[in-house]
């Protein structure tokens, strides 16, 4: 067994406390002819007769690193390109693949996806400002990315694919074949490979050993019902390997339909809980503070709510089913949040006792109140000094006391926008 794979049986069997999501740019071999390159994302290579099958190409800052590895094991051409969805950090790397093989003579691979990728590229070229924004919240991007500026967020070199598909869609390349089939999930182009020959599955980011970004906030649609689903799917294949595209590989069919089927539970529970209470007309606001999953669920390595969460995941299902209004009246035509916060702030006696109300509330740790009145604050009066300071600490306070990503990013740069206003 790869010393991959027996670190994530540690993990997975024993309770290792090993982080699983690492981004190195190593090569290891995970099976006979098939390579894994530890990247964002990972980087799969699948030996053939005719050329070398790749799953994702990484991101444009990480492709190049990729394909000096890929190249270090072998100098076979890159034959075919699966993108599993079109995330930028799954397909962004993919013209340092296309470099490569024009400076080797090599014909330029063949790339293969969900039809529907097409449309979020043309998506991405539209909301081009928005989405380099968001990761501009989301992962701090600030060196690497302009808003508003010149660089594209999907990258010019970039290609389409050349063949896409529907529901399902087998293909071989040199010996090897991969049936190919869509599900919804994190995406709605999203592909997942089957290798019955080799009893492996590469699942995108189907599975990613953290509970499922199913809910991003700031992202398009996710759905989570669907993204169940495919996992019951692939765990009745009796699968022996699973290559996902962030994180460790997994071997034995006992192991690989654990972490599937425990993944599939923690989705439906919120699916059935949240559509249950949808359909007894409660309001967003009750459905968000009374669904929940037990707390064992993110005591499983592979469950841990590090990027995304179950709150934001009663989010999406409630945008799925029930659209943008949540249910309060008050929501549906709104006054402007600045005259709402001027109203709040006169009613209780000035800018600076919201700013004092605010901070009593986070030495209790009561942080949701707090950071609502310390919004409003700023929104009153947003050259208040002394509200600023204040929203750049309870806003980092919030921000240490959560474990997501999604939630940390969004409060840290709540606290640096009144950092800089100081």
């Amino acid at each position: 067994m790869s010393d991959l794979l027996s670190l994530s049986t540690r993990i997975i069997d024993d309770g290792a406390a090993i982080f699983p999501v690492r981004i190195n740019q190593e090569l290891s071999e995970v099976a006979d002819g098939v390579m894994l390159v530890e990247s964002f994302s990972n980087v799969a290579a699948i030996e053939t007769e005719e050329g070398l099958i790749l799953s994702d190409t990484s991101g444009a800052a990480t492709g190049g690193a990729v394909v000096e590895s890929l190249r270090a094991w072998s100098d076979a051409c890159f034959h075919t390109i699966l993108y599993t969805h079109g995330h930028i950090d799954h397909v962004g790397g993919s013209g340092a693949f296309v470099a490569n093989s024009a400076a080797l003579g090599h014909m330029a691979p063949r790339v293969v996806s969900h039809e529907n990728l097409p449309a979020r590229f043309e998506r991405y070229e539209l909301t081009a400002g928005y989405n380099t924004a968001i990761n501009l919240r989301q992962f701090g991007e600030a060196k690497r990315m302009s808003i508003g500026g010149s660089q594209r967020f999907l990258p010019v070199e970039t290609p389409a694919p050349d063949l896409t598909f529907r529901d399902r869609m087998g293909i071989s390349v040199g010996g090897v074949r991969m049936d190919l089939r869509h599900s919804k999930g994190e995406t709605d182009d999203h592909t997942w490979a089957w290798l019955p020959e080799r009893k492996m599955i590469l699942p995108g980011d189907l599975f990613m050993w953290n509970f499922p970004n199913a809910g991003n906030p700031q992202k398009a649609q996710r759905f989570p019902r669907e993204w169940a689903a495919a996992l019951r799917e692939m765990s009745g294949l009796g699968a022996e390997l699973l290559v996902p595209a962030h994180g460790l590989p997994i071997a034995g069919e006992d192991r690989i339909r654990r972490v599937l089927d425990d993944t599939a539970d923690a989705l439906e529970t919120l699916v059935n809980a949240t559509l249950e209470m949808m359909n007894q007309g409660e309001r967003l606001d009750t459905i968000l503070h009374t669904v929940k999953l037990p707390a064992e669920t993110f005591e499983k390595p592979y469950l841990r709510a590090l990027y995304d969460e179950p709150e934001f995941v009663i989010h999406n299902l409630w945008r799925l089913y029930g659209g943008w209004y949540d249910g309060n009246p008050s929501h549906l035509k709104p006054a402007a949040d600045s005259d709402l916060a001027r109203e709040l702030a006169e009613l209780s006696g000035g800018v600076d006792a919201l700013v004092a109300r605010a901070r009593q509330l986070a030495e209790s740790n009561e942080l949701r109140l707090a950071c609502h009145l310390i919004e409003n604050a700023v929104l009153a009066e947003p050259e208040h000094t002394a509200a600023h300071r204040a929203r750049a600490e309870i806003f980092a306070l919030r921000r240490d006391r959560e474990s997501s990503l999604m939630a940390r990013a969004i409060f840290g740069y709540a606290s640096r926008e009144s950092e800089g206003k100081l």
